[in-house]
């Protein structure tokens, strides 16, 4: 499976996310924990808000470990808000136009986690999508068309909603087939000023998801790590694992939940999914 972690704070460099931590989401390419898979060598992305109507996007097939591109724009690269993910194929081909974050207009979107019986569902799953999103479907992996199917469903407007409506559209549809456990998903996405995290599965054993103590309380905590005061207070993170071995540091996300980050607020949902009609 895949890491990712989405950033929504101060403005960062990206290298002081994607690289300095002891178990940076670099280090995770190679040597995850807690994923199915100890490498994710597959390919990378990142995605970041800056100056522009739509979000910065590098993609690439080489393993993020050895991309010197990436290590060159993380050193110049200034974000307050960035999603990173490093990518394990479940199957589907190694190409960029398959590498995480996926991005439309001001959104950007990511995911780790299969959808069981892709091959199988994947034609009922594409005429779910609304012609109007079609054109800007580029590869041919599951997770972009979660994200096609979130926009059909209204993820503009109301984002837990649509993918509440786009989990249960899958599920159906993998029910027709005689699919069981059709969706294994941490998704992150944001419009640049949020950040939606969710985490479900249908059989609610959901892959691991983290998210980062009020600064606030860490300073508390650590008053020994000078990093620390650099941060502001909104400053969080959502990770697949943690970044790195601080007491206090991280929280698991509950099971069949979601995450809201704005404004320096962040709350947590149950998170259900909505059955078609």
């Amino acid at each position: 499976m895949c890491r990712w972690l989405a950033y929504s704070g101060s403005s960062l460099l990206l290298e002081e996310i994607l690289y300095k931590p002891d178990h940076s989401l670099i280090d995770q390419s190679r040597h995850a924990r807690l994923g199915v898979d100890t490498t994710n060598g597959d390919g990378f992305g990142v995605g970041w808000y800056g100056v522009g109507d739509v979000p910065g996007l590098l993609r690439s097939v080489s393993p993020a470990w050895s991309d010197r591109n990436l290590r060159e724009l993380a050193t110049h690269v200034s974000s307050p808000l960035f999603m990173a993910h490093v990518r394990s194929s479940t199957g589907t081909a190694v190409q960029q136009t398959n590498c995480h974050p996926f991005r439309c207009e001001r959104w950007l979107w990511m995911h780790n986690g299969p959808v069981a019986g892709f091959a199988t569902l994947r034609r009922d799953l594409i005429l779910g999508i609304d012609p109007g999103f079609f054109p800007a479907i580029e590869g041919s992996t599951d997770s972009e068309l979660m994200f096609f199917l979130a926009l059909t469903f209204g993820l503009h407007d109301d984002p837990p909603g649509a993918v509440a409506r786009m989990v249960g559209f899958i599920e159906a549809v993998a029910v027709r087939h005689g699919v069981a456990d059709a969706v294994q998903m941490t998704v992150a996405t944001s419009d640049g000023s949020t950040v939606w995290a969710f985490r479900y599965s249908t059989r609610h054993q959901s892959r691991s998801l983290f998210y980062s103590t009020e600064t606030r309380c860490l300073r508390l905590l650590h008053p020994e790590i000078p990093p620390l005061r650099l941060l502001s207070e909104e400053s969080r993170l959502i990770v697949s694992e943690p970044l790195v071995d601080l007491p206090g540091a991280w929280n698991e996300m509950p099971e069949s939940t979601y995450s809201v980050i704005a404004n320096g607020q962040d709350v947590i949902h149950a998170f259900e999914p909505e059955p078609p009609g």
